[in-house]
């Protein structure tokens, strides 16, 4: 055959054949694209009660964080009264938590070249038991009574974080009843925030159902996911066990990223350091006596499921980056000692992974991601 009309029929084929490997690249990898050296590799500061010093920041720059996210409180008593407690224009409380120690606390990380997540966090005490999603008006009243006060308690912080140039606001954490219910309310708060807060706006939705019936996505800049999926069937998983775990997650969440367009940013993820972390990982370890943390301490649990997360997530291009659930800075010297350790002990199931096996794990991957 003549070499020129070979190159007729066999050019148009090659052009047919790259289009659609790109399309299904594309549609494989997300509509949404960020470069892994941009993503978050942060923690969730334990705000305690006295001023942190530079060795606080320097541990974490030793780890290859970038961000951390610090967490003011309001208190509800119950999950249907309207009433929010809060420390607003106070400081008075644990210093890291007033407005004092959040400005000093934001300053002293981006001497060091950190990022701050500002995410103001409802705390309900109910007596029936419900927790902050279940945060439910029994009249209209009510409702236009829960918002006005959520309001002036959001955008009291949406107003430091500007003053202090902060770089992302969460306008609330796992408040589902209230999202469903109330999409218009949160709209216009939405609204109201962008008037006086100029920095990148996200909220933080509870993995089970809440992030894919929340709706006003497409008016904020990340889609926030509190990523406590469970990953495993069993007790003390391997790595692939875990990797395989996240692949149904990790399909839905593309999906939804490419619904709105949006990266998902994992406004906290983490797992305790027992044997049955992966099964349900939103289970607090306070719950658990001490005779049983004994029998379920587990470090190599722990590392496993950061280890699989990593390989299953962080070079996904619509993911934003990681939050993890908690991280404790050292106690300055000469202060006194409150609050928690982060000693390495057998009966230290918490969620950070300080002085443990994970810890290197976060380390190695925020270091890679870093490049």
């Amino acid at each position: 055959m003549n070499p020129k009309k070979l190159s007729v029929i066999i050019f148009p084929i090659l052009l047919l054949l790259i289009g659609f490997w790109v399309f299904n690249d594309s549609k494989e990898s997300g509509l949404v694209h960020i470069r892994t050296n941009q993503k978050h590799r942060g923690v969730c500061w334990v705000a305690g009660p006295y001023k942190p010093d530079s060795i606080a920041f320097l541990q974490l720059l030793e780890n290859n964080v970038n961000w951390i996210s610090q967490t003011p409180f309001g208190w509800q008593r119950e999950h249907n009264s309207p009433q929010i407690g809060h420390h607003i224009g106070r400081n008075d409380g644990w210093y890291g938590e007033s407005d004092n120690g959040l400005r000093e606390t934001t300053r002293l990380a981006r001497q060091f070249g950190i990022k701050t997540i500002l995410k103001p966090h409802i705390w309900l005490r109910d007596s029936q038991g419900k927790w902050r999603g279940e945060i439910k008006m029994e009249n209209e009243e009510d409702w236009q009574m829960w918002f006005s006060n959520y309001e002036e308690f959001i955008l009291h912080y949406a107003r430091l974080a500007e003053e202090e140039k902060i770089e992302m606001l969460c306008i609330g954490t796992e408040l589902h009843r209230t999202c469903v219910e109330r999409e218009a309310d949160w709209r216009n708060l939405i609204a109201r925030i962008r008037q006086v807060y100029s920095g990148e706006l996200t909220y933080a939705a509870n993995f089970a159902d809440e992030y894919e019936e929340v709706a006003f996505w497409d008016v904020l800049d990340y889609i926030g996911v509190q990523g406590y999926f469970p990953v495993a069937k069993n007790e003390e998983p391997s790595v692939e066990e875990v990797k395989e775990g996240w692949q149904t997650h990790l399909k839905h969440l593309r999906q939804f990223s490419d619904k709105y367009e949006k990266p998902i940013l994992f406004t906290e993820i983490g797992y305790k350091s027992t044997k049955d972390a992966g099964i349900e990982p939103w289970q607090w370890p306070e719950r658990l006596d001490r005779a049983l943390r004994e029998n379920i301490f587990s470090q190599q649990t722990q590392a496993h499921l950061y280890q699989g997360m990593f390989e299953a997530l962080a070079d996904q291009s619509f993911i934003a980056g990681f939050h993890f659930w908690k991280w404790y800075p050292p106690i300055p010297e000469g202060a006194e000692r409150r609050g928690r350790s982060t000693d390495n002990n057998v009966f230290n199931i918490d969620f950070t992974p300080q002085n443990k096996e994970a810890q290197q794990v976060m380390k190695e991957w925020f270091g890679k991601m870093s490049k």
